[in-house]
């Protein structure tokens, strides 16, 4: 997510606990999303293209934050 702002990413992760608590959900999502997907979790198709919306929605926020980031 976000090559080009790898070393950022890094930085506020352990800098802004804001953005770290964001990725780290954005992050438990993608997986909870993939378990579904591959079977390993029970789930709905319904259910999933929600989570899916919620994580579109924290890599919106992320990338909100990434930007303000780059350039302050």
């Amino acid at each position: 997510m976000f090559p080009e702002y790898r070393d950022l990413i890094s930085t506020l992760k352990g800098e802004d606990p804001h953005f770290a608590r964001l990725f780290h959900l954005h992050n438990e999502l993608d997986q909870e999303i993939k378990n579904m997907e591959m079977g390993l979790q029970p789930a709905s198709d319904m259910a999933i293209e929600q989570l899916k919306k919620e994580k579109l929605h924290l890599k919106d926020q992320l990338y909100i934050l990434l930007r303000k980031a780059s350039v302050a």
